[in-house]
């Protein structure tokens, strides 16, 4: 099935999705499928590929990118039957930075994002060329938190951000509809308006801390490489040799 892109913006994801199954895609490769409306760009190129006798598989990070990769023929592994890091994670960021750090978690799929990641040898951030910026935070950062006490959470999060010199910030439950998002591991999402970012490592590590919080959005040190395509369907790829991970990753402690 062929899909075609209809906005500008569509047209450079599409690019860069087709760009990523060239580059990365090869038989017997075992790949990450990131989640976001990039990525499902490289997802139905990628089953193109698969429909014409690629031999890959594939470990999505959404129980919507299961369903699209299940419909494009691509098979699927259960993150849960690694034996071996995967080849490549390839994902697309709501915000990425020059030094290759994101925000993610606009689809709410940040937790399965970051554990695919982890389990990756290599990880790319595909992206079209609106999403690169030169200081993160204009995009709300996502948080997800258990519903238990999820208020009391919100309330340490607005603690940690004003000791971390964030003041006044906006923290809204996100919702669609008029009910609240509910995540793939069935938690809420908190979207902090922070404006402008200057202090990522801390944001990813403490965050984590505070009882209720599952993962946040701040994604530090993971990507490798930045692929990046505008509406025309011009490509260029950004090498990120000097990646500094807030936390170690536990399977590429070898790099």
């Amino acid at each position: 099935m062929k899909y075609h892109p209809e906005t500008a913006q569509d047209q450079a994801k599409y690019a860069v999705g087709r760009a990523a199954v060239e580059r990365y895609a090869h038989d017997g490769a075992r790949l990450g499928l990131g989640s976001g409306t990039t990525s499902a760009w490289f997802v139905r190129a990628l089953g193109e590929k698969v429909e014409q006798g690629l031999d890959v598989v594939g470990v999505p990070t959404s129980n919507f990118t299961r369903d699209l990769a299940r419909s494009v023929g691509i098979p699927l592994l259960d993150i849960n039957d690694l034996d071996a890091p995967l080849e490549v994670t390839l994902d697309g960021p709501d915000e990425v930075d020059h030094d290759g750090d994101q925000i993610k978690g606009g689809g709410a799929c940040l937790l399965w994002e970051r554990m695919v990641a982890e389990a990756s040898d290599k990880v790319v951030c595909i992206a079209d060329d609106t999403k690169l910026v030169d200081q993160l935070g204009k995009f709300p950062m996502p948080i997800e938190v258990v519903q238990y006490g999820w208020m009391a959470t919100r309330r340490s999060v607005t603690a940690l951000l004003t000791d971390l010199g964030y003041v006044d910030v906006e923290i809204v439950q996100r919702s669609r509809d008029g009910e609240p998002v509910i995540t793939d591991n069935g938690n809420f999402i908190l979207d902090a308006h922070l404006l402008a970012i200057t202090d990522k490592s801390l944001l990813d590590t403490q965050l984590n801390l505070i009882p209720g919080v599952v993962e946040n959005g701040m994604f530090t040190g993971i990507v490798d490489e930045i692929l990046m395509a505008s509406p025309n369907g011009d490509t260029r790829l950004i090498e990120l040799p000097h990646r500094k991970a807030a936390r170690k990753p536990q399977w590429r402690t070898h790099k």
